[in-house]
């Protein structure tokens, strides 16, 4: 295969039939065309973009689903379990919309309680003890926000996610699907390498919920959504993922096979780089990676703006 920039063949050791980049996306300038924020948003949220479940279906082979937090009860919002990627033992979690209206209130439209969180953090405690990879599939727009969600501590639970994330001593790679919403999307978010699909969305909150708060009309959701710059292309310009996985023209939902095999092809890459960093090492970059975020510096009235630093972790990640 061609490297889309240089033209030159490049191949990774060991796994010869891949590009040593899975042809991800990880500068702007490598996308012929870009849409809008609000584009974006419609795409993501068409019920026909291939869900959690269809990758697994696909992308894994032998996948054991593992039920309930031990605690309360199963939460449907979210699956997780064992599989192999290519002959590799992985652990998978992911937040599952429905692709019919029934499916969807099955699933609560992808909104998970606490138990499904405390579920996710179970199978994470798995994947460290027995050293596997760890790979989490966002696709929500929020956590249940709903009093039974209050009542079992849903924002403890997310932070108890993230912190566990944060520490967990083994490779970690999310990939955004569809919708990244809020809270309930960085309960599954923290990783070595994140990853979104060209026109997912990851955002604090939905178009329509900060219109309705600074506009006070969800009317304005458009607007809000050009302001919050919650684009995959904008989440790539400002380092909040690392790469876009290219979808077909049209979306994910005109090809969903395509898709999926461009999924598949990345989370092969970058697991084979992965596990060549010792786990101190993934530790220290995913720490600096998540304090880089946010950070801006501003000049001085007439100096020259200085050229931002790359952070550790992308040098880390090129040199493997």
């Amino acid at each position: 295969m061609l490297d889309r920039i240089t033209g030159t063949k490049r191949t990774v050791e060991g796994n010869g039939h891949l590009p040593v980049d899975a042809n991800l996306i990880t500068e702007p300038a490598q996308l012929a065309s870009r849409v809008s924020a609000w584009e974006a948003v419609q795409a993501a949220r068409n019920i026909q973009r291939p869900h959690t479940l269809d990758v697994i279906g696909r992308v894994f082979d032998r996948f054991n689903e593992l039920h309930g937090d031990r605690g309360f009860r199963d939460d449907p919002a979210i699956v997780g379990g064992i599989a192999d990627l290519d002959g590799r033992p992985v652990v998978i979690v992911g937040e599952q919309k429905g692709a019919s209206t029934e499916e969807n209130i099955a699933r609560n439209f992808g909104m998970p309680h606490p138990e499904g969180y405390r579920k996710a953090m179970r199978l994470y405690r798995l994947a460290e003890k027995f050293h596997l990879p760890l790979v989490t599939f966002v696709d929500t727009p929020g956590a249940y926000p709903g009093p039974e969600g209050e009542e079992r501590g849903q924002a403890e639970a997310i932070a108890q996610s993230i912190l566990l994330m944060a520490r967990l001593q083994t490779p970690i790679i999310v990939v955004i699907l569809g919708e990244g919403g809020s809270g309930g999307a960085l309960a599954l978010g923290v990783g070595d390498v994140v990853l979104a699909l060209q026109n997912a969305i990851y955002s604090v909150i939905s178009p329509e919920g900060a219109a309705a708060i600074l506009w006070r009309s969800a009317t304005e959701a458009e607007k809000a959504a050009n302001a919050l710059k919650l684009a995959a292309t904008d989440l790539l310009k400002l380092g909040i993922v690392d790469g876009l996985i290219p979808e077909p023209s049209g979306g994910a939902h005109t090809d969903p096979q395509a898709t999926i095999a461009a999924i598949k092809a990345a989370l092969i890459v970058q697991l084979d780089r992965l596990g060549r960093v010792p786990i101190a090492d993934l530790l220290s970059a995913r720490y600096e990676r998540y304090r880089h975020i946010g950070v801006v510096v501003e000049p001085l009235p007439g100096a020259v703006p200085a050229k931002r630093n790359e952070p550790f972790w992308r040098r880390m990640m090129r040199s493997t």
